[in-house]
């Protein structure tokens, strides 16, 4: 028999006798060493252990309505976004400037805005997830660099 040695895990009781238990638990028959337990009682080896998560520790699963919502707000903002490259896009046509070099920055700043409503989204949705240097840091620093493409592209 192994001995667990992980630090991460505390079981917490009364620091006074380690084998009492508190009044509102209730008592559970010891598993005899080499022995098994009938199946179904807590200390059968496949029944489930329920893990209440530490008092003030951040929920880092995110639920299938939050994606949900999350998607359908991203997706609305990318209508809108379409919208206004559109309106960007003539708008740089009537000041002068080549249409093609207007639809670029029209697209430059279609996807800039799209990449930095992606971060807030997810930062939003769930923070403690995705909000990292790997995956929001990526989008800003993308959605930058296109906003300021399509800057540069739109004063030719």
């Amino acid at each position: 028999m192994q001995n667990n040695t992980d630090p991460g895990f505390k079981i917490p009781g009364n620091q006074a006798d380690p084998n009492a238990k508190p009044a509102s638990e209730p008592a559970l028959s010891p598993v005899p060493p080499g022995g098994s337990a009938a199946p179904g009682t807590a200390g059968a080896p496949g029944a489930p252990i329920e893990v209440a998560p530490v008092q003030g520790a951040p929920a880092t699963d995110t639920s299938t309505r939050d994606l949900a919502i999350g998607g359908a707000v991203f997706l609305v903002l990318l209508i809108v976004f379409f919208f206004a490259r559109n309106a960007y896009s003539n708008h740089l046509v009537r000041r002068r400037v080549a249409p093609s070099s207007a639809d670029t920055a029209g697209w430059l700043m279609f996807f800039g805005l799209a990449f930095m409503s992606a971060a807030a989204v997810l930062a939003i949705m769930n923070a403690g997830k995705f909000l990292t240097v790997a995956i929001t840091g990526t989008l800003l620093v993308l959605g930058i660099a296109s906003l300021a493409g399509a800057l540069i592209t739109g004063r030719r």
